[in-house]
């Protein structure tokens, strides 16, 4: 699609990406130039020349505002990662294999480690948790309830003795369920084990500080904040059992081998700072424009919204409406609004060439025929009411209403 083009089409699936914003654009470009200019701020960031040295201390700024905007305790909780994918699966297999050898030091080598995920993660953590099976940890799934929530009283009944790691989302990217993460974290802490969340959704579109959260990691995506896409991040509280996945030059303290992304750190953490910054504008704007769509899609008969998310509530993140049509598919609405100048989706951009029914709805309790037709549209910095009321009007003549 052509920049032209664009100009004309309503981008909606701020879920799946964020268009760059003009505070990461601007720290970008710097490094977008070539040859030798490159070069002083373009530099491998472990050598120890000027370039070197100078593409560093760029890198350790950017570490540093990073931890700023996410509430870290300090500059080096901040482990750079080449995404929230690698963040995830860092987190689950580094954290739950580092506890299972301090078992195995303290003599219970022959004890069963035990870890708890929720049902509804982004398969970035449900992976790693059907490895850890594989690799002889015990893993529980703990389902929502109907409204796509993690209950604390859930989580105390699943904890055993041997729970060594707890995973729960800091909010959901599909129905935008937030999750009551220090009640949780507190929960896995008072029965002795780590707790990590995956907030990649909650940044920028809720009030968000790690301190305040007490969680033991966290993992935080770029991209979806009008960053740059290949750039991560994995907060990692200081002393926390970890074993490194990646191993080779030593980078990142020795937890996280691989030649630094410099200038993708350094978008990062200015779309962080510009990000943190708005959020409680933008939670009030965002609410508002959320609040319109569900009321408007509730017009349409075919049309139910897959939880009860009730004005101005922030239970629910305000950038995302979530419905299921009834007897339509959704990649039939997706691209029926496409040609209609709508880009939304029916869950995450992960699996959005999957036929099969969404895994968090199907844990939810959604029947798979309603599951079929799930349509998210999910909002950012750059929505605006007519997009809203423009999508409303496609709605119509998508359904043929």
């Amino acid at each position: 699609m052509t920049a032209d083009a664009m100009s004309s089409y309503a981008y909606l699936d701020y879920a799946a990406t964020a268009p760059l914003c003009e505070e990461a654009a601007a720290a970008l470009a710097p490094y977008q130039v070539p040859g030798l200019a490159n070069l002083p701020l373009g530099a491998n960031a472990n050598s120890l020349h000027g370039p070197g040295r100078a593409a560093f201390a760029a890198l350790e700024e950017a570490r540093k505002a990073l931890a700023g905007a996410l509430g870290a305790r300090r500059p080096s909780e901040v482990i750079l990662t080449a995404g929230a994918t690698e963040a995830d699966n860092a987190a689950l297999l580094g954290m739950a294999l580092a506890a299972r050898e301090l078992y195995r030091r303290a003599g219970k080598g022959d004890v069963t480690p035990h870890v708890i995920v929720s049902a509804i993660e982004h398969d970035a953590v449900l992976a790693p948790a059907k490895r850890l099976e594989a690799l002889g940890f015990s893993v529980t799934r703990l389902r929502p309830d109907a409204a796509g929530f993690v209950e604390v009283r859930a989580l105390e009944q699943a904890l055993t003795p041997h729970t060594v790691l707890v995973s729960v989302q800091a909010a959901n990217s599909e129905v935008g369920s937030i999750q009551p993460i220090r009640q949780l974290a507190a929960c896995a802490h008072e029965a002795g084990a780590l707790f990590h969340t995956d907030a990649v959704q909650a940044l920028g579109k809720m009030p968000l500080d790690l301190a305040e959260l007490d969680v033991d990691a966290a993992s935080f995506s770029a991209h979806k904040i009008g960053g740059p896409k290949g750039v991560g991040a994995l907060y990692l509280r200081a002393r926390t059992p970890f074993e490194p996945l990646l191993l080779g030059g030593g980078q990142e303290a020795g937890l996280r081998s691989g030649t630094q992304n410099v200038a993708g750190a350094v978008g990062f953490a200015a779309a962080a700072q510009a990000a943190q910054a708005a959020v409680e504008d933008e939670v009030v704007r965002l609410g508002a424009l959320r609040d319109r769509l569900y009321a408007g899609l509730a017009a349409f008969g075919p049309v139910e919204a897959t939880v009860d998310v009730e004005p101005g509530s922030r239970d629910f993140l305000p950038n995302i409406a979530h419905v299921l049509v009834n007897g339509y598919e959704s990649q039939t609405l997706i691209l029926r609004l496409d040609l209609l100048g709508f880009g939304v989706s029916g869950g995450s951009a992960c699996s959005s060439h999957s036929l099969e029914p969404s895994h968090v709805l199907r844990a939810m309790g959604v029947p798979a025929d309603k599951a079929q037709g799930a349509l998210r549209v999910s909002m950012g910095r750059y929505t605006t009411e007519a997009d809203v009321e423009g999508l409303l009007a496609a709605m119509e003549k998508a359904l043929d209403w």
